[in-house]
């Protein structure tokens, strides 16, 4: 695939792009570390102030900006604004506490001072996916601009036009010449940029491949690697939940980012008690939304961001259907809007849990509908899955809260609310879902050299 700006509405290639020659990955990379070597000596007053100056551009352009990443990638306009707006938020997160989550730490040893020093790594390499084309940069080049570090980004060829202005804006807010860069270059490039000596670490969001490809050759120069990948998160609701919630929940839950997201609740656990409820219910949830053109202030649901995710996602409905399950709603292609990505909200009830389609990650606005006897098996099956993200689950028992929090293996548990990152607390996961933390003071730590300190 080319790197290109393609609506995803109407299928029409608006730009393109040649990507970076050699020599141009070898200035970048030059300039990148040459960055360093001065930025790493900047104090943190400084760092704090081009941070808050990098949020004032965000928050004073984000209607240009959201209708940039809805151009681009198809998410309604009121959520890219949003996005817009969470990315200003953390900037200036890490602008007024980055100093003190970077401030040395004291111990007491048989020296007669003892300390944790975090200094900066030097070049990361940022490897980021289209479906939140803004939010996913900041979230790292945020605490890791403030530590000290440098940044590379290579992001989704779909994305060209976004990537470009992000490091525009971080370059206006002041930060020196080098300090943020991005990289128009197709993904067979990462291995190279991973093994030149200057880049120190690296971070990936997107697929499980994805992650795996760069692990592997992370691991080959023994170097950091952060990964956020995908998820097959649960959305568990209990006799004992505030249902009216939960379901309105629930189909924002799925409906996230036109149901591209990793965090999006995928697979809804419900008790038998309240199954036909909620059943009943999420389908007029699901019927009442509004699909066409995000642009438009009461769309409810874009497209899909590429022809390739449409197809897959169709497969995946009509396998679940050859396994036996049945669809409540939606489950084919909207037909009149033949050169856009329309998927409609759809709904699948009654697939064997065992059959290995229920493994995987659906993204797109299709919702999994189990039925469980209780508690016990809501846990088992939200666990039934390699992945582990998040998970949301609906109950005003709490004993039953307690046997969530401490039973669901997930990064990230949230009770009677819907999964979302926030600056403020560590994000990420366990198993095939990555490792590593962003965001939150572990966020900050990810990218540093955790120094001990001892002296006499």
């Amino acid at each position: 695939m080319g790197i290109a700006t393609i609506n995803p509405a109407t299928g029409e290639t608006l730009k393109t792009f040649e990507p970076l020659t050699a020599d141009e990955i070898e200035a970048a990379l030059r300039s990148a570390h040459q960055a360093f070597e001065q930025y790493c000596h900047t104090s943190m007053a400084q760092r704090s102030q081009w941070l808050q100056a990098t949020a004032k551009i965000l928050e004073q352009r984000k209607e240009d900006f959201g209708k940039l990443i809805t151009l681009e990638m198809g998410k309604t306009l009121k959520s890219a604004i949003a996005e817009v707006e969470k990315c200003a938020a953390v900037c200036r997160y890490y602008a007024e506490y980055g100093a003190d989550f970077l401030a040395d730490v004291p111990a007491k040893t048989d020296g007669s001072q003892s300390f944790v020093r975090y200094q900066p790594l030097g070049v990361i390499l940022a490897v980021m996916p289209w479906n939140f084309p803004f939010w996913q940069v900041f979230r790292f080049a945020a605490p890791a601009l403030m530590a000290g570090n440098v940044g590379l980004l290579k992001h989704a060829s779909n994305v060209p036009q976004g990537a470009l202005a992000i490091a525009e804006i971080i370059q206006q807010a002041g930060f020196p010449t080098g300090v943020f860069q991005t990289l128009l270059v197709g993904s067979e490039q990462v291995a190279a940029l991973i093994a030149d000596e200057r880049v120190m670490a690296a971070t990936l969001t997107g697929s499980e491949p994805a992650g795996v490809s760069l692990a592997v050759a992370a691991g080959k120069q023994l170097k950091k690697t952060v990964l956020e990948l995908g998820g097959s998160d649960p959305f568990i609701v209990l006799k004992s939940a505030d249902l009216e919630a939960a379901i309105t929940t629930a189909a924002t839950a799925r409906m996230i980012c036109n149901g591209q997201s990793c965090i999006a609740a995928k697979r809804f656990i419900v008790v038998e008690a309240i199954a036909q409820e909620f059943e009943k219910r999420l389908v007029e949830k699901f019927e009442a939304l509004v699909v066409g053109n995000p642009m438009l202030p009461d769309t409810d649901l874009g497209p899909l961001a590429t022809p390739g995710i449409l197809k897959t996602l169709e497969q995946q409905v009509e396998e679940c259907i050859r396994c036996g399950a049945r669809v409540l709603t939606g489950g084919q292609r909207l037909s009149d809007r033949e050169r856009g990505n329309f998927y409609p909200p759809t709904i699948v009830t009654d697939l064997p849990p065992s059959s290995p389609i229920s493994q995987e990650e659906f993204f797109g606005p299709v919702a999994l509908l189990f039925q469980v006897a209780d508690l016990d098996a809501a846990i088992k099956l939200a666990n039934a899955t390699p992945f582990g993200l998040g998970a949301s689950a609906w109950t005003n028992d709490n004993r039953e809260r307690d046997r969530l929090i401490e039973e669901i293996a997930a990064g990230s548990v949230f009770i009677n609310g819907m999964v979302k990152s926030d600056p403020r607390l560590p994000f990420g996961g366990i198993k095939r879902s990555g490792y590593g933390r962003e965001l939150g003071v572990q966020g900050i730590h990810e990218f540093v050299n955790v120094k001990t300190v001892w002296v006499r």
